[in-house]
């Protein structure tokens, strides 16, 4: 793959930016017309009730009903059985097949909430989900979270991310847990020069790296902002944030902070490379892939699709054709629309 899409900063600031967006027009799942709660939960009981659960019918309702849909198919299904629909799933199917339906009727911010339990439950944390999703979910996104977060626990994401994460990782990720990013669409160019310079000095200039600056700065500034200090940073040193973050830090830090600067640049094109690589390991990583694919699939997923085959010269509905098979493969395709 080329880094190209990383390193190249001409059309960055004209660019959409999927940080702040609260649209859902860039969405591969749209709601359905003509949507009838009750004929769905009849369509789904028989399909889990008789002999051999019909996995074709709980997928082509599941995955075509936008979530807010899917919520009152929920309520309409217990209304009508007594018993909730996520139990039935899950005493009737299993795997990732499962998962994915169990992610396709929770609501977002409980989903996004569940999934950092996850990462923060049982021995060793999880690092590269909480990094996924402190980087790539706007201020709203992270604020809905906590609060299904706490509702769900009664306690608050800082307190249990806190007691999990540690040293400078930890404090990147703290500031992007309180999701308070500059949501302002102003840019402050003069700004954007001196700050170019302040990590110029704080990085590559110095001998030993003062992290505090580059958390400082990447974790609270605009998206509009950091677009413009890193081109300022690529006039002034020759070489992009993200190579001199490559070059002068390591580990877990590392990781969050280039993380940080591609969501600035594309939150789709991150996940495409997240995709990407939950398939072309050794063995799929299917969490991640249903995460993303499920969490995206109204917000942004039509440009997700577009970056995978800008930067893989394919398309992610081939990708996922010829990777996972089965029932969950076959979610993951409808989800996924179109072969474009």
């Amino acid at each position: 793959m080329s880094v190209s899409v990383w390193d190249d900063l001409s059309l960055l600031l004209d660019s959409p930016d999927s940080l702040t967006v609260t649209s859902t027009a860039r969405g591969t799942v749209k709601e359905k017309p003509g949507f009838n709660a009750g004929e769905d939960v009849a369509a789904l009981r028989k399909a889990l009730e008789g002999l051999g659960t019909t996995e074709k019918t709980l997928i082509e309702v599941l995955t075509q009903r936008s979530n807010a849909q899917r919520q009152l198919i929920c309520k309409a299904y217990q209304q009508t059985t007594g018993r909730t629909l996520v139990d039935d799933l899950k005493g009737d199917t299993g795997g990732d097949f499962e998962d994915i339906l169990l992610a396709l009727v929770t609501p977002p911010a409980q989903y996004d909430a569940k999934e950092f339990m996850k990462a923060i439950k049982g021995t060793g944390t999880t690092e590269s989900t909480l990094i996924e999703i402190f980087a790539s979910r706007s201020n709203s996104q992270i604020k809905a979270m906590s609060d299904a977060y706490a509702a769900e626990t009664g306690r608050t994401v800082l307190q249990d991310l806190k007691s999990e994460v540690s040293g400078d990782f930890g404090k990147t990720l703290l500031i992007l847990a309180e999701g308070k990013r500059d949501d302002s669409k102003n840019v402050d160019a003069a700004k954007a020069k001196a700050e170019a310079k302040v990590l110029y000095e704080a990085g590559e200039k110095k001998w030993g790296t003062d992290e505090s600056k580059f958390i400082d700065i990447l974790c609270h500034r605009s998206v509009p902002q950091l677009r413009q200090t890193l081109v300022e940073y690529k006039n002034l040193t020759g070489k992009t944030l993200q190579q001199s973050i490559e070059s002068e830090m390591s580990g877990k830090l590392e990781d969050v902070l280039v993380a940080i600067v591609k969501c600035v640049k594309s939150v789709p094109a991150y996940l495409a490379e997240l995709l990407h690589k939950s398939m072309k390991s050794v063995g799929t990583t299917e969490s991640i892939l249903t995460r993303i694919m499920v969490s995206r699939s109204e917000i942004d997923l039509m440009d997700i699709k577009a970056e995978y085959k800008n930067l893989y010269g394919c398309t992610l509905h081939s990708a996922i054709q010829s990777d996972v098979g089965g029932d969950y493969g076959q979610c993951l395709k409808l989800i996924c629309g179109g072969d474009n």
